[in-house]
């Protein structure tokens, strides 16, 4: 008769004996026996990273390393390079001046030129109209795409395919008027919402329901967008308030309030 495998050995090399209903750990996902299934005893690594995160900080907040700046984020804001904590304002390699920044690729560097010659000679024409003035329109929303692109903050494991980038005006009573963001086009507007305020560090109370709600407004109306609605179906609809590379308003809005009363102040 074939012997039956019944049960998980222990993952600690000096127990490793076999338990017939292992415990499996939630954060490391290590199996364990009964005597090492607390995750003090079985020494988690996962738990370990995260309270050294937590004491070299000192609270819950993460400050900025970044020479005499005082700010404070709520989340880590981790430089991929040089691995240290920094406010938004000095996120990028620039910013902060990165140890590992690396000098611009010669192609990098003519594109960003190219970028500054167009913003600039835009600046120089009269305003025009017609169809000329609808070239220039799609030239100048071209220009401000490629911009976002480059300074833009979001998941960096979504593919190029499904970004959608948009310049994100700040709640008025925050500290920074925008912020350049990119989403997946697949999300859901209460998605986006709940996104932009964790890359911004704003208060979202969004599940309370008394409580003011963070809603995503268009930039020229004011009109706040249904929170169920993805941003795919928006940018398909022939007058769609949302494009690529455009701005969109965040602002809390009382619950019996569908829109803003002036959009003058984010401009």
């Amino acid at each position: 008769m074939a012997e039956l495998d019944i049960g998980k050995h222990c993952n600690i090399k000096s127990c490793n004996q076999t338990d017939f209903l292992p415990f499996i750990c939630n954060a490391c996902k290590g199996v364990f026996c009964l005597e090492h299934r607390s995750r003090d005893l079985h020494a988690c690594p996962v738990v370990n990273v995260k309270n050294e995160v937590q004491a070299s900080s000192g609270s819950t907040s993460y400050p900025c390393t970044f020479e005499d700046c005082k700010g404070k984020e709520l989340l880590p804001v981790i430089c991929s390079h040089c691995k240290k904590h920094f406010c938004l304002a000095h996120r990028h390699q620039d910013d902060h001046r990165c140890v590992k920044l690396e000098t611009a690729k010669p192609r990098m560097a003519a594109t960003q030129k190219l970028v500054q010659e167009i913003v600039e000679s835009k600046k120089a024409l009269p305003p025009s109209k017609g169809r000329r003035g609808a070239k220039n329109a799609a030239t100048a929303a071209k220009v401000a795409l490629m911009k976002l692109k480059l300074h833009a903050a979001g998941d960096q494991g979504l593919p190029q395919t499904e970004r959608t980038y948009f310049n994100v005006f700040l709640p008025k009573e925050g500290n920074d008027s925008s912020l350049p963001m990119f989403f997946c086009t697949r999300w859901s507007v209460g998605k986006v919402v709940d996104y932009a305020a964790s890359l911004a560090s704003l208060k979202n109370n969004n599940n309370i329901l008394s409580a003011k709600k963070l809603r995503l407004c268009h930039p020229q109306t004011g009109e706040a967008l249904r929170m169920d609605d993805t941003l795919l179906s928006l940018l398909a609809q022939p007058e769609s308030p949302l494009y690529n590379g455009g701005n969109v308003i965040l602002e809390y809005l009382d619950n019996d309030c569908s829109a803003l009363e002036d959009t003058s102040a984010y401009n």
